[in-house]
């Protein structure tokens, strides 16, 4: 098959996973993510691309992921930060030192087992202050092996899967024991939210719809063109992490504008451009190798989110952080924020969730940076 047959594929797949998902609730459980990459796996080795799929394949991961973050980020308001308050963001920063704790652990532990750990622990950095779109876009910035990531991934849903399972049946009680209770007086941001903006379903159709999506995938175009841009004057090896940074910036700052963040759907429209993302790089992946670092994946992941999880729970004991409090700020970085709402409900606790939601969109801004910049420290220092 022609190498123009594969790239309208590519686009086009994603948009019937959306269609699936939205129809059969248990795809919808399973998650559009997670079946891109599944059929991203499936086709990149029943042997069907042509020998000149590759040089498409890295186009098409690059700019899909820089095309996504702008359209992404239109979308939130970081005004609400400065209503963080007390102890949720107590807790946010003694999380973060969780994470770069657990993420140092996991690549000294690992460093003669796999390779580029540096790289790994950057982008779990990453994933575990903003989500997966962090995650894919430091592997881009860093250009991880695609193998490596599609594991690296595909170990975080496992692991991540398990996580949320401990968090809403026995992890509440546990920390209960030496953990002090929810009080608002702590959390004195208590409004309500409307987390709709983390649908991922797409209605955007309409004519009033439309245009100004077309305006806001433009100014994205924009801010993608910019980042490309600086990267060209600067050296090669960090060319790629000088575009992502500087897109990343972009993006958030125009959310400043209110004209901008109103625009709808622009965060489902980049939820898509993610699904191409996965799809592409997953189909780049050699399952072969696939299998032979799975393992190894499992348990570098496994040591980064549970001794994550420890770490950020002794923090909270010795700062007195209430129980729903570290836990909903705990849920929001390392599963993002659209899983706020489900554990406040299993915690019967609504005003846990504006904090949760605002928790996540922060470690979602800072996590390119946090993550790339420590990946680059961690080389430095042990390799």
């Amino acid at each position: 098959m022609h190498a123009a047959i594969w790239i309208i594929f590519f686009i086009t797949f994603p948009v019937f996973i959306m269609y699936l998902c939205r129809k059969v609730e248990l795809l919808d459980k399973i998650g559009a993510v997670v079946l891109c990459y599944a059929a991203g796996i499936i086709v990149g080795n029943l042997g069907l691309f042509p020998k000149n799929i590759l040089s498409v394949q890295n186009t098409m991961t690059s700019a899909s992921i820089a095309l996504a973050l702008p359209l992404l980020f239109f979308s939130i308001n970081l005004k609400r930060w400065s209503r963080l308050a007390g102890k949720s963001l107590v807790s946010f920063f003694t999380a973060i030192a969780a994470v770069l704790v657990s993420a140092t652990t996991a690549m000294l532990i690992f460093k003669s087992k796999a390779p580029e750990t540096w790289k790994i622990s950057g982008m779990l950095i990453g994933c575990y202050t903003g989500g997966t779109p962090n995650l894919a876009s430091i592997g881009t910035a860093l250009q991880v092996d695609p193998s490596q990531y599609v594991a690296v991934h595909a170990s975080d849903v496992f692991v991540g899967a398990f996580f949320l399972l401990l968090v809403i049946t026995v992890l509440p009680k546990l920390l209960g024991l030496f953990l002090p209770p929810f009080s608002l007086s702590g959390n004195e941001d208590t409004e309500t939210m409307n987390e709709s903006g983390f649908e991922t379903h797409f209605d955007g159709f309409s004519k009033q719809h439309i245009l100004p999506l077309a305006g806001a995938l433009l100014l994205a175009f924009l801010c993608v063109a910019i980042g490309v841009g600086l990267s060209e004057i600067v050296p090669k090896d960090i060319s790629m992490v000088v575009a992502i940074l500087t897109i990343t910036t972009m993006g958030a700052g125009a959310s400043f504008i209110t004209k901008i963040r109103s625009i709808e759907y622009t965060f489902q429209l980049g939820y898509y451009v993610i699904l191409i993302f996965s799809l592409v790089v997953s189909s780049m992946a050699d399952v072969s190798r696939l299998i032979d670092t799975a393992p190894v994946m499992i348990a570098y992941v496994s040591v980064a989110v549970f001794l994550a999880a420890l770490v950020h729970a002794l923090l909270s004991f010795l700062f007195r952080i209430d129980r729903d409090t570290h836990i909903i700020v705990s849920i929001a970085l390392v599963l993002s924020p659209p899983f706020v709402p489900m554990v406040a409900a299993s915690l019967k606790n609504k005003d846990i969730v504006a904090t949760g939601i605002f928790i996540g969109i922060l470690g979602w801004v800072i996590g390119n940076y946090l993550g790339i910049s420590y990946a680059y420290l961690l080389k430095s220092f042990f390799f």
